[in-house]
């Protein structure tokens, strides 16, 4: 089911915001997508689930269902389905009787619902759990069952809030794999509300990123990450360097002066000569280099972006190596670089080094 969103807001009665919990979003959903909706707490991403789900009413706007219009339906009329962190299994039913719910209030008959239970209960791999009740489930356990019930309903899409919010941080990580190779056999849309970074990167096939009502990029996992349409997104997704600077030759590669020599990055959006910038790095795309001498300048090295600092302190992270450098003159700007940590080079607070990266992890964010 392809789901599209028609310049929709969203103004709660008697708030005492004066903004809108959402402001005009327009996005379109393709059917069979895992669709992310990415953001920190009151961004928005709750309510564009339930205005979706049909638990609340836009104040304007439209939403449609392969082209049709269902702002005005109600929840059981829509075929969509919740699954929420907490579950929300009856306590008092068995397994089995909790996936047959909805198919039970749809008037299908009893062998014909239990069949159904079944089939789906196997397809998560809990068929021979039928007669537990939930509290004698493991929190993976209980998630698989409330996919499972939702299924059952004959939804066309699921909406997940959160839901693996609950889990202790090995079993969520276990979950993300088993949860998208669930979601992507079954072929129905899937819209998934969150705010873990990692957890969208590593499950989306498109995520929409959102802060303050509204959404401000939307891309594949690699898109977002690689390439920030601003500096809030660059931030909120992992960790970014940054430096202020204005172009000083314009193109693609544009040339970019900073007050610590110039540097070359590449330029999406074109911008005239002198235009202000900010110019992201990744921690990961820097490399580090031992400087040969203190006196060492961006222009006697052989890269074309190159700066050099003095390392503050290292954090050792397992699989990787954090390092936290300072620049001469400028001692309150801080930048990070991640290296393997079995590498053969170990560094230490105050060895000076030089940071060296490719014109083309350079992104430039408007200032």
């Amino acid at each position: 089911m392809e789901i599209a969103l028609d310049v929709v807001t969203k103004e709660y009665e008697g708030s005492s915001s004066s903004t809108p919990a959402l402001s005009n979003v327009s996005v379109k959903i393709a059917s069979g997508e895992f669709f992310f909706l990415l953001g920190p707490s009151g961004c928005g991403k709750t309510t564009l689930l339930r205005l979706i789900a049909g638990l609340i009413q836009p104040t304007a706007g439209r939403i449609l269902f392969d082209g049709r219009d269902v702002t005005g339906l109600p929840v059981d009329k829509r075929g969509t389905a919740l699954v929420f962190q907490g579950y929300a299994l009856w306590p008092h039913m068995t397994v089995r009787d909790n996936v047959e719910f909805g198919p039970k209030m749809r008037g299908v008959p009893r062998d014909e619902r239990r069949r159904l239970a079944f089939e789906q209960l196997e397809r998560v791999e809990m068929g021979e759990f039928v007669d537990r009740k939930p509290n004698q489930l493991s929190g993976g356990q209980q998630q698989r069952v409330a996919l499972a019930r939702a299924l059952a309903a004959g939804t066309q899409c699921l909406l997940f809030d959160e839901p693996l919010s609950n889990l202790d941080a090995r079993l969520r990580l276990h979950m993300r794999d088993e949860l998208k190779s669930l979601v992507k056999s079954t072929g129905v849309t899937a819209i998934y509300v969150t705010h873990d970074q990692k957890e969208a990167l590593s499950m989306a096939d498109r995520i929409a990123v959102m802060n303050v009502g509204e959404i401000v990029q939307i891309g594949t996992p690699e898109e977002v990450y690689n390439r920030p349409a601003t500096r809030f997104v660059a931030d909120f997704l992992g960790e970014a360097n940054f430096l202020d600077g204005r172009i000083s030759a314009s193109g693609n590669p544009a040339r970019i002066k900073t007050p610590f020599g110039e540097l070359v990055g590449l330029d999406e959006r074109q911008r005239p000569d002198d235009s202000p910038v900010i110019c992201c790095v990744r921690p990961e795309h820097v490399r580090l280099e031992r400087a040969q001498q203190v006196s060492e300048s961006v222009e006697s090295s052989e890269s074309e972006n190159a700066l050099t600092a003095t390392i503050v302190s290292s954090v050792y992270l397992g699989d990787m190596r954090q390092y936290v450098c300072t620049f001469d003159a400028h001692a309150d700007t801080e930048w990070r670089a991640a290296t393997l940590a079995d590498g053969s080079q170990r560094l230490d607070p105050g060895d000076r080094v030089q940071l060296t990266f490719d014109a083309d992890r350079v992104v430039l964010l408007d200032r």
